[in-house]
């Protein structure tokens, strides 16, 4: 850090980080919930995802807009109010069984949770120096990681009862996103009681000259907004039918079981993180971001090939090697952006849409065919990934080498 002053912010701002991880936890394991509990189809389910991930898409730019107006702080607070509002639609939603509702709750919440993200990613990136933006940034979505490793956790004992099979009752939604709005309120009552400084962007970019570019004259941003739509498309199709695929792989496991896979995988994410977040101490960022893309694709064929626990495993090791994606991405996105780091930050938070259209495609083609073909649509979105670590990443005109980080945390 390159001032001390930046520590409780970048400690209270990576708080948000572990809250929507949580939130998205949780979403993954709705989704055979709710197949059971309302009687719905896979590509229904996956609707979840798209009310998600589309409000993110919708909700974006007007979050940067405003906060180009009010600042980080007020953005934030706007985001945690919106965050609690849809927690707590989740309530009457459940007592009318609606899953429409559930939509509508849930579009919300993501609302408030893509104000978060547009404010907290880009702000984490700026509390300190251009160098150990991307490790800093990794480290915050550690927590994002941690939240997420929990939510399936309590999901699969609330849900399914644990080892006791599916649970059509909906009175443990009811519960949890009562208390998840409880919890919000709290975190946003401490961030209007703290002091946030504001970063003027213009200052810490590598070269003067970046300053005065258009916006979507920035490769490294707009390869970037690319590369996110499909990184965020595979993570969330890859999560969002990881039950499906474990519990029709034909080797006995159940919904509880495969939750708890599911856990798993995110333990394997969190880790993915924290390593990732060191390996960056000597590779530099983009250079891991394709090594992981690589080794995601030769998973995902593995994952096609539907070789029962091997094919399993392989799913598993995919929430590893992605881990570092979504972070890495972000921070050679905005990168030397100067002040269209807030827009550039919307830009980039809207592409999370990918999230909500490829999980649609991937439950069709699991109907069609089979739930361990659509991950075909996931391997091309790690090529994509690999292609932005390989090449898409680099600003032209600017300093290129400030990308190769040290972690200095």
């Amino acid at each position: 850090m390159q001032k001390n002053k930046y520590l409780v912010p970048l400690v209270l701002v990576t708080s948000l980080f572990f809250l929507w991880g949580f939130a998205y936890g949780l979403l993954d394991v709705l989704n055979k919930h709710f197949q059971e509990a309302l009687n719905i189809t896979k590509s229904r389910s996956t609707l979840l995802q798209g009310a998600y991930f589309g409000a993110y898409f919708l909700i974006a730019l007007p979050a940067g807009i405003f906060m180009n107006k009010y600042g980080y702080k007020k953005g934030i607070i706007l985001g945690l109010f919106l965050f609690a509002a849809g927690a707590f639609l989740f309530y009457p939603a459940a007592q009318q069984s609606s899953f429409n509702f559930f939509l509508v709750a849930l579009f919300i919440l993501a609302s408030g949770a893509a104000c978060l993200e547009t404010a907290a990613n880009p702000y984490v990136t700026v509390l300190g120096s251009p160098e150990t933006s991307a490790s800093r940034l990794n480290l915050s979505q550690c927590f994002n990681g941690v939240g997420s490793f929990f939510g399936p956790i309590i999901a699969a004992y609330l849900f399914f009862g644990g080892d006791k099979g599916s649970n059509t009752n909906l009175d443990s939604v009811k519960m949890i996103y009562i208390i998840i709005g409880i919890g919000v309120l709290i975190i946003a009552a401490l961030f209007i009681a703290t002091t946030l400084p504001e970063i003027k962007e213009d200052e810490i970019v590598s070269s003067t000259e970046q300053i005065k570019k258009p916006l979507f004259n920035h490769s490294n941003f707009t390869n970037g907004v690319i590369a996110q739509f499909f990184y965020v498309a595979a993570q969330v199709g890859i999560a969002a039918l990881f039950i499906n695929y474990c519990t029709e792989a034909g080797i006995g496991i159940s919904n509880a079981k495969a939750a708890g896979l599911l856990s798993a995988g995110l333990i394997l994410f969190t880790a993915g993180r924290f390593v990732g977040t060191a390996l960056m101490r000597v590779i530099a960022p983009n250079k891991l971001l394709t090594i992981y893309a690589v080794i995601n694709v030769l998973l995902c064929v593995l994952v096609i090939a539907n070789k029962e626990w091997l094919s399993v495993y392989a799913l598993l090791g995919v929430f590893f090697f992605e881990s570092i994606m979504f972070p890495t991405i972000f921070a050679l996105g905005v990168k030397d952006l100067g002040h269209h780091t807030k827009k550039g930050s919307s830009f980039i938070i809207m592409s999370i849409v990918g999230g909500a259209l490829m999980p649609y495609a991937m439950g069709l083609l699991a109907e069609k065919y089979s739930t361990a073909t659509s991950y075909s649509v996931p391997l091309f979105c790690f090529i994509v990934v690999a292609w932005y670590g390989w090449k898409g990443y680099l600003v032209k005109g600017g300093d290129n080498s400030s990308v190769k980080v040290e972690f200095k945390h």
